[in-house]
């Protein structure tokens, strides 16, 4: 398969470019007819030159989920507009100025003028377009109205990415100061503290416990710089891929719920989500089961999932779909079960979703930017008593010394 760049001329004299993937030049001029152009030229290039910077770009480039709304947000606009869909891709990825992401609509659009669907292109990228995306998207082809699925899978997609940004903002502000401490209590540790241990050990001075402690941490610290950062830096990445294994992943799951001002908010962004993304779902045509398969994956919390995976075997059972959400009132608030129970009673459970998941959006954000205001408190007291116990630790010896000149 090669890649070639060309310029075409359609119908009404609009001449343009375009960029697609072909067997040969022949299986090229069909394409373009396709498209309801003809090629006034054409120019073969390698997909897959290690040696140009393109090709590294497309490697090395990440696609954010920013990038995934506005394509969705563009393409749905397109089709609104009237332009077919080969063309919009088309025109989508000279658009783009992600180098991986234009790639990937170029991939898509060779596959569409192929006679592929779109779903089904999108499919072949499961790292880059998640199953709900895919899923919309399919809606949207068989029920004939692709840029209405594809408006609300990008309005989907961007309330989640403004509720992900919003929790994030609101624990810069903690993590800062953290890091912060740390920084300064380790500067402290190493060019400051060895200075009063000597002082110290010059007089012959007995020291407590807490000082004791503190020079000795010093001394590690000092000896030993490139050990404890390396030592840091080790149990961060341990950490890390800790957290990304099945039980880590449970463990910190267990952790988020029973904080005390993190496990409320956890639970009303999962209540969220799963409203949201169900709400959309269901309006598109998307039947019950699937679309909880496709919430599981949204929701990424393992005890959330774990009520979602017993909501689907309830349904498959013929079980309503509110009542695995009233069983689990501990991890989902009781107001989601009751308000799907009367959407299910007035068959309007989309509708009744779309207002929970406006209810608890509404709920995190007032939160969110209250938590600020609520950890300072805390702050200042962690603050306080690291800087209370170094200060006792360090000025008693000095006290003590001057009582016994």
């Amino acid at each position: 398969m090669s890649r070639f760049t060309y310029t075409a001329e359609k119908a009404d004299g609009e001449v343009y470019k375009g960029l697609a993937e072909a067997a040969d030049r022949f299986e090229l001029y069909g394409i373009v007819r396709q498209e309801g152009g003809k090629l006034i030229s054409v120019e073969e290039t390698s997909s897959k030159n290690w040696m140009s910077m393109a090709y590294w770009n497309s490697l090395l480039s990440h696609i954010s989920e920013y990038e995934k709304i506005l394509m969705a947000r563009n393409l749905g606009a397109m089709l609104s507009a009237g332009l077919a869909l080969a063309r919009a891709l088309s025109v989508l990825e000279r658009q783009t100025k992600n180098a991986k992401m234009s790639a990937v609509v170029s991939e898509i659009a060779s596959d569409v003028r192929r006679g592929e669907t779109l779903h089904a292109a999108l499919a072949k990228f499961p790292k880059v377009f998640p199953k709900l995306f895919v899923a919309m998207v399919r809606a949207g082809e068989e029920g004939g109205d692709l840029a209405a699925s594809l408006q609300v899978v990008s309005d989907q997609m961007e309330r989640m990415y403004s509720l992900k940004k919003k929790i994030r903002g609101a624990l810069i502000y903690p993590v800062v100061i953290l890091i912060a401490i740390f920084g300064i209590g380790a500067l402290m540790m190493i060019y400051v503290v060895p200075t009063l241990a000597q002082t110290f050990a010059e007089m012959d001075a007995e020291l407590p416990t807490s000082t004791q402690i503190i020079i000795g941490i010093s001394n590690f610290l000092v000896e030993y710089t490139v050990v404890a950062f390396g030592l840091v830096i080790g149990s961060g990445v341990a950490f890390y891929f800790a957290a990304h294994t099945a039980v880590g992943k449970r463990g910190l799951d267990f952790l988020f719920l029973r904080l005390p001002l993190i496990g409320p908010m956890v639970r009303e962004v999962n209540a969220a989500r799963t409203s949201r993304t169900l709400a959309s779902l269901l309006s598109s045509g998307v039947d019950v089961i699937t679309s909880i398969d496709i919430v599981r994956e949204v929701v990424q919390n393992s005890d959330f999932q774990e009520v979602l995976k017993d909501a689907s075997k309830g349904v498959a059972g013929g079980e309503s779909l509110s009542k695995a959400f009233v069983r689990r009132e501990d991890l989902y608030p009781a107001f989601v079960g009751e308000m799907m129970a009367v959407g299910e009673e007035t068959g309007q459970v989309a509708e009744m979703l779309k207002r929970l998941a406006l209810f608890y959006e509404e709920e995190v954000d007032r939160k969110t930017k209250d938590l600020s205001t609520i950890i300072e408190p805390f702050l200042m007291i962690i603050i306080g008593a690291a800087v209370g116990f170094f200060a006792v630790s360090m000025i008693t010896p000095i006290y003590q010394l001057s009582e016994n000149i």
